[in-house]
């Protein structure tokens, strides 16, 4: 559990970066609460994404990745991110991404953030 938690909060950090880095990412509330619980519940759908859909992604895809020598996880990342933005409409949170290339740079971004947060803050072992 504890380790589910901290991947949460990474996840919810490493979004919290690329909004604030990327202008065509969006997070909007009332106040300040509302932000962090919208937040949260991104990075928990995120997260979830991230475990049911990517490893099918990456399945299917690879061919792609073994001829692009792994960089097509970056097209991977920013689909799944795509789609995140997709569901929290859906779901009628207040988290939007504008663009494939935004998504694709925000993947990255994420991608660089989730690992830093990974090496630092404690996990379930």
């Amino acid at each position: 559990m504890k380790n589910f938690v901290v991947k949460t909060i990474a996840n919810a950090g490493a979004l919290a970066v690329a909004v604030w880095l990327l202008d065509k990412i969006t997070l909007t509330g009332d106040s300040t609460v509302k932000e962090v619980s919208t937040l949260i519940i991104v990075a928990l759908l995120f997260g979830l994404v991230n475990f049911l859909v990517k490893p099918l992604v990456k399945l299917l895809s690879l061919p792609l990745l073994i001829l692009t020598l792994g960089l097509f996880t970056l097209i991977v990342n920013a689909l799944m991110l795509l789609l995140t933005s997709w569901l929290a409409d859906k779901l009628d949170l207040s988290f939007h991404v504008e663009g494939f290339w935004t998504a694709v740079v925000g993947g990255l971004i994420i991608s660089v953030v989730s690992w830093a947060l990974h090496v630092v803050l404690p996990d379930g072992d």
